[in-house]
């Protein structure tokens, strides 16, 4: 078996890379599903709501400026391939001087401290990332990275269920979890549902579930219509763009899904804003 050798180098030029673009250029996916929202809308005010974010983010990418003030944590979902070697320093240091490099020199606001009680003092370069590799069979390296703001993910919950809540009992969840997030994780929101494996791999699928392209369903028809139902109940909350009412709370729901143990159904809300930014490379 033959194993392909990648320079630490390529790494850190192609995580800088992706921070930078994630942050500066919205995906088409997401301004397609603004514009259409806008369309769709009854409500003057939640048009003019939706015309300002849409505009904001052609600024954002004309002047190669974030396109909101919380740049986010740096989060990467990466699949590693078994034939790959990484010469020069290794992968996670490839990839943390990549993020520090997008931060610094990208103008990006930099938000992580380094320890969460006691001794909050900044990082200074956004660093460390939070990095979620699956090992898969090739060699390549594949990258989605995302900056994940705090408004919307302190509206992140997960919850126990039993297999008795049934699908009704994640329906209950997940919308009780986006009418107590209200207007806070700046809607529009992405809602991304997690739902098996454990504790935190049901938070994992959740987080990963927001990095789907808000235009895509998922693969199983019974989960892409909870999706839709799920949607369609959000969007009927009248929370509406900025929480000021209106008939797009949300663009998207996203569920990913695990097989899980006989005795639990862990399921996990993660929340993204309209600032849903995220992209990807394949080395």
């Amino acid at each position: 078996m033959s194993f392909r050798e990648i320079q630490a180098k390529e790494i850190t030029a192609a995580v800088k890379k992706l921070f930078m673009d994630c942050n500066y250029y919205i995906g088409e996916d997401v301004t397609a599903a603004l514009e259409e929202a806008r369309e769709n809308e009854t409500s003057q005010l939640a048009k003019d709501v939706l015309t300002q974010i849409i505009d904001n983010d052609a600024i954002a990418a004309r002047e190669r400026v974030p396109m909101c003030q919380d740049t986010g944590m740096a989060v990467l979902f990466v699949e590693y391939g078994d034939r790959v070697t990484v010469s020069g320093e290794g992968f996670r240091a490839a990839v943390e001087r990549g993020v520090s490099e997008a931060y610094t020199e990208g103008y990006l606001r930099k938000s992580v401290v380094s320890d969460p009680v006691f001794d909050r003092v900044n990082t200074k370069d956004n660093t460390p990332p939070v990095i979620h590799t699956e090992i898969v069979p090739g060699d390549r390296i594949s990258i989605t990275a995302g900056g994940k703001g705090f408004g919307s993910e302190n509206m992140s919950c997960v919850k126990m269920l039993t297999p008795s809540a049934g699908v009704e009992g994640v329906k209950s969840f997940v919308l009780g979890a986006v009418a107590y997030a209200g207007p806070n994780p700046c809607p529009p929101i992405v809602v991304g549902v997690g739902i098996g494996g454990t504790f935190e791999k049901a938070a994992q699928l959740a987080k990963k579930a927001t990095f789907r392209s808000v235009s895509s369903s998922n693969p199983d028809e019974r989960y892409a219509s909870l999706e839709r139902e799920l949607l369609s109940k959000i969007n009927e909350m009248n929370i509406g763009p900025a929480g000021l009412g209106g008939r797009t709370t949300a663009l998207a729901v996203n569920i990913e899904t695990y097989p899980t143990h006989i005795a639990g159904m862990p399921v996990a809300v993660n929340i993204c804003c309209h600032a849903c930014r995220h992209k990807s490379v394949t080395i």
